[in-house]
């Protein structure tokens, strides 16, 4: 909802922040608004996570901004959106779902393997290299393959 984009987008750079993951303005999250599922508190309707699925090319997505709310951590919140994601990408037709990520043993742990971040579109990798000139720390790329598509 567009009610949801200030607190993703503080929740994103909170994380960015600490050095986590990248951050987004809140311009960016806006244009990416359909992309991004979230995780809400039942009661309350705080934001405990989100996620989004950014197609790239033909069968490929990403999925981007996984960030999940500290109080929240441990309870499944980032496994639950991964697996919307999964099913998100899977109604598209996606047959391959990919991360940059600094959190390699929690994709593990969903079923992504680690690829050579040049098996991947070469937009990914391009726009990586101009992250890493600008200093920031290099992600290591995941991959899920999903199958055939429907």
């Amino acid at each position: 909802m567009v009610s949801d984009a200030k607190a993703i987008c503080a929740l994103i750079n909170y994380h960015a922040e600490r050095d986590a993951m990248l951050h987004r303005s809140l311009e960016s999250v806006y244009d990416a608004l359909r992309e991004f599922l979230v995780a809400e508190e039942a009661a309350t309707g705080a934001l405990l996570g989100c996620a989004a699925v950014d197609i790239y090319w033909g069968d490929q997505a990403e999925i981007r901004s996984l960030a999940v709310d500290d109080a929240a951590r441990g309870k499944g919140i980032g496994k639950s959106l991964i697996a919307a994601c999964i099913d998100d990408a899977k109604r598209m037709g996606i047959t391959k779902l990919f991360a940059m990520t600094y959190e390699q043993p929690f994709f593990v742990r969903q079923g992504f393997t680690e690829v050579d971040l040049k098996t991947l579109p070469e937009k990914v990798w391009r726009e990586c290299l101009k992250w890493y000139a600008q200093g920031h720390r290099h992600e290591t790329a995941m991959l899920l393959e999903l199958g055939e598509a429907r």
